[in-house]
């Protein structure tokens, strides 16, 4: 009696056993099982180390890479303005299409396993519009990004230096010209943002100094902050606080963030998501960071936007959109859906979105934005857009030439189109970055009523 009760014990304990192990099996399986299905030892869903189904297109149904194949555009210049997105055969570039949505590609189901077949990826962004923004960088390295600030859409979004995937560079590492050519500099790139940053100091003036926006200034072309000199390219004279925004004075915004403080300049840039990674239809974004200064003469620098702050493209990107949005920042996507080889559409990408800013601040900052473009950049550059804006020259010392930045947004409900543009060492930040801007709006424009209609 005694040896069946431990005989009873043993089955219940192996009962036990092989249900825990069912359990953790079925959850693996539902958690890592499409992993499992895209991984390379599965010999029925890859051929010669090359996905066998699936295809990712862009929004318009552009061919971008064929999985069957292996096979990228057939337009060169859209192989490499979309390197970075889908990926190069030898794997080198991890944020990318085709590792990320591997399991989608594959078409693994739970129930049905990969038997249904492979799925297509349908991408946001537009071939031709990335394209022509690889040409408008003609050559010099940094990032260029378009999106919808109402639903998310990425509709450009392109990374230099790159290189045609169908016919990669013998000799890539050593070489100056591809220095950083795996790095989507759209999502993990950080940069001092120099005077793009003043928005940042602008929000937080317009909400903790009650009268800045009566007040006047004086620029006599340097300002001096304890032991360090604060200078600006001229002396702007006698200023209000929209023509100090538009003449982009370091002079102003040293003594604004001196009066501000470190911590109050850190706390809004960390509510503008410049301190935080995004999840962008699976990429993780770099995080930017804001370094409150010991000193007076940092903390001026500080406010300008040079000193230790960093800022990803992506980040920026969002803040543009959550000003024109009145406050609310939609988190770019990269996925527009995903559909099975009937094509009926199976899922859909998604952007979360949360307030960064109040709605007054933004509608002020709307206004300096727009005055600034208006009797600094030249409103007429961007046609009959009403584009908002900022440049930046950020200095990077070490001789180098300045980055050049250019971001904002078109305050149109009919034409939600933000954008952040960096161009490595490229100097003026409204010439160069801003160039670029001027000749991609009006085909990103064209691009949203087209699909209006």
């Amino acid at each position: 009696m005694k040896q069946l009760g431990y005989r009873a014990i043993m089955v219940l304990c192996f009962i036990a056993l092989l249900a825990g192990g069912t359990a953790l099996f079925c959850a693996r399986y539902l958690g890592d099982g499409s992993d499992w299905a895209a991984s390379r030892v599965n010999s029925g869903v890859y051929e010669d180390g090359k996905l066998r189904r699936g295809t990712i297109y862009d929004r318009d149904g552009d061919v971008l890479f064929d999985a069957v194949g292996g096979s990228y555009a057939d337009s060169g210049a859209v192989r490499k303005a979309t390197l970075h997105l889908i990926g190069d055969r030898a794997g080198n570039i991890s944020a990318s299409a085709t590792k990320l949505m591997a399991d989608r590609l594959v078409g693994f189901n739970p129930i049905m396993g990969t038997a249904m077949g492979g799925h297509d990826i349908f991408l946001t962004v537009e071939a031709s519009l990335n394209a022509a923004a690889y040409q408008a960088l003609d050559g010099r390295k940094g990032a260029v990004a378009i999106y919808n600030y109402k639903t998310g859409e990425l509709l450009c979004s392109v990374s230099t230096p790159t290189f045609d995937p169908e016919k990669p560079p013998k000799e890539i590492e050593g070489n100056s010209k591809y220095e950083g050519v795996y790095l989507n500099r759209v999502f993990v790139g950080l940069y001092a943002p120099g005077s793009v940053f003043k928005i940042v100091t602008t929000a937080a003036a317009l909400e903790q100094i009650p009268d800045i926006e009566s007040r006047s200034f004086s620029c006599s072309g340097s300002l001096e902050l304890g032991e360090h000199t604060i200078t600006c390219p001229k002396a702007h004279g006698e200023m209000d606080f929209a023509r100090a925004l538009a003449k982009s004075c370091n002079c102003v915004y040293a003594q604004l963030a001196v009066e501000l403080g470190g911590e109050t300049l850190q706390k809004y840039a960390e509510s503008a998501g410049l301190q935080e990674r995004m999840d962008v239809s699976g990429i993780k974004t770099a995080a930017g960071s804001y370094t409150v200064a010991e000193n007076e003469g940092d903390l001026g620098w500080s406010g300008v936007g040079q000193y230790q702050t960093m800022v990803n493209p992506a980040a920026m990107l969002r803040l543009m959109g959550a000003i024109a949005n009145d406050g609310v920042g939609v988190t770019p996507q990269l996925l527009l859906k995903e559909t099975v080889e009937s094509g009926r559409t199976v899922a859909s990408g998604r952007s979360d979105s949360e307030r960064l800013w109040k709605a007054e601040t933004c509608e002020k900052l709307k206004a300096l934005m727009r005055n600034t473009v208006v009797v600094e950049y030249g409103a007429e550059k961007f046609g009959q857009l009403n584009v908002c804006a900022k440049s930046g020259t950020a200095e990077v010392g070490e001789g180098k030439r300045p980055h050049s930045w250019f971001v904002g947004f078109v305050d149109d409900e009919n034409c939600p189109l933000a954008f952040s543009v960096i161009v490595e060492n490229g100097g003026s930040g409204s010439a160069v970055a801003g160039g670029i801007v001027a000749k991609l709006l009006p085909d990103a424009a064209a691009l949203l009523q087209t699909a209006e209609e």
